[in-house]
């Protein structure tokens, strides 16, 4: 077998390799889009023990952590703000009940409004 020199990107575009799939199946990462089924979920408004900081806490959800951190995901990117998940509780900065339990009904779930 001898050893063939690649000196040119014509050359190294022709090169097939055994282990990846071939060109005519889909190769693209699949996009694995989390269903969630209904729950009752609470919008609470808080800012004790974080110096005056007002933020929103979704409770209630069920669910493994994967899904949780996913939804956390989801209602952060359509808030446009941060957050967290810690103790079960999804936590967002800044008191945005109103858009986060219209996003959460039209996902599909029940969400009860709770606090000032």
């Amino acid at each position: 077998m001898t050893k063939k020199t690649l000196n040119s990107f014509e050359l190294l575009g022709k090169v097939k390799f055994e282990n990846l799939s071939p060109d005519n199946e889909d190769s693209s990462p699949k996009t694995k889009k989390e269903t969630f089924t209904q729950q009752n979920l609470e919008a609470h408004f808080s800012n004790k023990g974080r110096a005056g900081k007002v933020v929103t806490i979704i409770k209630g959800f069920k669910g493994n952590s994967d899904q949780l951190k996913a939804l956390a995901k989801d209602i952060k990117l359509h808030a446009s703000t941060g957050g967290s998940v810690k103790k079960r509780d999804i936590i967002i900065q800044g008191d945005l009940r109103d858009k986060i339990i219209s996003f959460l009904i039209d996902m599909g779930h029940n969400v009860k409004r709770v606090g000032g």
